[in-house]
């Protein structure tokens, strides 16, 4: 069974159209996992109402928001606990294309984890800033030095794991809670074992409400990369 993660926060203009399609781009027996963070939006009360309306759709409340980090992990276990064999991982401001999710799934065949990346031939972002584009790819290629990696896009967040890895990687160790999520997350993957692919994607900034970017998620990525190498260099001494 294939289980999609989408955490939410204030997403009312984009979550019915975004459960739309990947409804029509996935298989029948398929899971849409909707993690609000009390949206203030009203975003729990739609994701609810789709959920009473469709039989694919799952919600899951949580109280407060905490950040991206501990709503995936939150979804994570949701969906092993719905004996989800396939977990994906994607936002729901059409940043990331529903259209994409089977060409993951496909890879899944050849990979454990699969990362929509925009940094391999074939993908690229679109309508970014300069700015924007620059701390992203310093962002990645900052990671990839200090961890020693080839992926070439660690901070992305359109990834489908076998749920092999999600058992592995011990979930309850994961404290990062922005874009250091998702490079502490490959990070672990890799260091398991687990066969990594990336397919390229193009990102499109978001058209409709507002974006999570914050100072704090980008200084977390700063000092955690080195943590998690320090952390290993710990380990094998």
């Amino acid at each position: 069974m294939i289980c999609i993660c989408l955490p939410t926060y204030n997403e009312r203009e984009n979550l019915e159209a975004m459960v739309s399609a990947l409804g029509e781009v996935l298989p029948e027996d398929s899971r849409i996992l909707v993690i609000d963070d009390n949206s203030p939006d009203g975003t729990g009360e739609i994701a609810d109402q789709l959920a009473a309306e469709r039989g694919d759709v799952e919600v899951l409340h949580r109280p407060r928001k905490e950040g991206l980090g501990p709503a995936y992990l939150a979804g994570f276990r949701r969906a092993l606990g719905l004996g989800a064999d396939l977990v994906l991982e994607m936002d729901c401001d059409f940043s990331h294309d529903p259209a994409d999710v089977p060409r993951l799934l496909a890879a899944a065949d050849r990979a454990d984890l699969v990362l929509g990346s925009r940094y391999v031939p074939g993908g690229g972002t679109k309508n970014w800033g300069v700015l924007r584009r620059v701390v992203s790819r310093v962002g990645s290629l900052y990671a990839q030095v200090l961890l020693g990696l080839r992926v070439r896009d660690l901070t992305g967040g359109f990834k489908c794991y076998r749920r092999a890895v999600l058992e592995t990687i011990d979930l309850d160790a994961i404290k990062s809670k922005g874009y250091a999520f998702q490079i502490e997350t490959t990070y672990r993957a890799i260091r398991a074992g687990f066969r990594v692919a990336e397919v390229p994607i193009v990102f499109v900034d978001r058209q409709v409400g507002g974006s999570k970017m914050s100072n704090s998620i980008v200084l977390e990525a700063i000092w955690k990369v080195p943590a998690l190498r320090l952390s290993r260099l710990r380990v094998r001494a």
